[in-house]
């Protein structure tokens, strides 16, 4: 999965204050009604001001910091699966039911392409422990259940993300031939 992103704004897209330079933003992911990925950065303090057209996939909060003028943009631009998992993985970011479910879909993806390695359980036995194949770092993902319902709500919420599934053509039926005497 990848995707490219306009980049972190300089102005709260609320009130279009300029942040500043350790401000809270919260970053959200939203497809517009045009079925575009939009990013939407607003100061922390003006969340509730904020009402998006769309759907929300996911927040994420982070400190502002602005981008040196020497960084690789078009890089920062790129959202894989591996940076979604560890910008959302980070301390600052509150835990919801919709970043939670995705961060379970997103470790299965990364174990099974090797960028995570499963290390058991946490010691309450409630986070599956992951390290991090490049960094080594560690990880604890809330365990939950793979049930019908969790791959029913994951698939609505990727669907935000990377568009609804083509829906399938219907075979031609094959035209009946008389039984043979």
């Amino acid at each position: 999965m990848e995707m490219t992103l306009q980049p972190l704004s300089g102005l709260c897209c609320v009130s279009g204050q300029p942040f500043a330079e350790g401000d809270r933003v919260v970053s959200y992911l939203v497809r517009a009604p045009s079925l575009e990925i939009v990013r939407y950065d607003v100061l922390s303090a003006q969340t509730g001001a904020f009402a998006p057209e769309g759907v929300i996939a996911c927040r994420w909060l982070h400190l502002y910091k602005p981008r040196p003028a020497d960084e690789n943009s078009g890089r920062a631009l790129k959202l894989t699966a591996e940076n979604l998992f560890l910008t959302l993985m980070d301390p600052l970011t509150e835990p919801t039911e919709e970043n939670t479910r995705l961060l379970q879909f997103l470790a299965l993806l990364l174990e099974r392409k090797k960028l995570l390695r499963p290390r058991g359980l946490s010691p309450d036995g409630e986070k599956n422990r992951y390290e991090h194949a490049k960094t080594k770092q560690m990880f604890e993902v809330t365990a939950g259940d793979l049930t019908p319902h969790f791959f029913v709500a994951i698939q609505e919420q990727l669907s935000v993300l990377v568009g609804a599934p083509k829906p399938k053509s219907e075979p031609a039926a094959a035209p009946l031939q008389p039984a043979a005497p």
